[in-house]
């Protein structure tokens, strides 16, 4: 393991435990050249998930590209980082519990509106004015009426 300080290779581990969702192991290692301390998390290698795009291409499934999606969405709104990973998270675990080789991304997308949709209701919107091409402002008002019916 590098050290992301000072890029030397070795390290060694301090500390070792579960992450809070006992998906991955937590490791606190420690640089034993410039002696600064980082935390790495080692997951489980799970097969790779296809996801299959609207034009029915498929693509390699990609944890960075959920999350830039999520954090796009959350932009400026009162949501914490570990709020935004947990999130994320469940949204993988999900994925691979299904146990398919393929995944069409609009199930992913689902699923990322729905917790979207509990969490913050304008990072939802957002969301599926992205998700959804909303091609007009009639579209998009639709949705903001059934967000609203919804809540009353």
């Amino acid at each position: 393991m590098k050290c992301p300080y000072c890029g030397e290779d070795g390290t060694r581990v301090v500390d070792s435990r579960p992450s809070d969702d006992n998906s991955a192991i937590r490791r606190r290692r420690q640089c034993e050249s410039c002696q600064r301390r980082f935390t790495t998390y080692e997951k489980q290698d799970i097969f790779p998930v296809m996801v299959i795009k609207k034009d029915e291409n498929r693509e390699l499934y990609s944890r960075d590209k959920v999350k830039s999606g999520i954090v796009m969405a959350c932009h400026k709104r009162p949501i914490s980082t570990e709020t935004l990973n947990q999130l994320v998270d469940e949204v993988e675990n999900a994925i691979f519990a299904m146990d398919v080789k393929e995944v069409p991304s609009s199930m992913i997308g689902e699923m990322v509106m729905d917790k979207l949709k509990a969490l913050d209701k304008v990072a939802y919107v957002r969301f599926a004015s992205v998700y959804r091409s909303f091609t007009d402002v009639n579209t998009f008002a639709e949705e903001l009426k059934m967000l609203l019916q919804k809540e009353n």
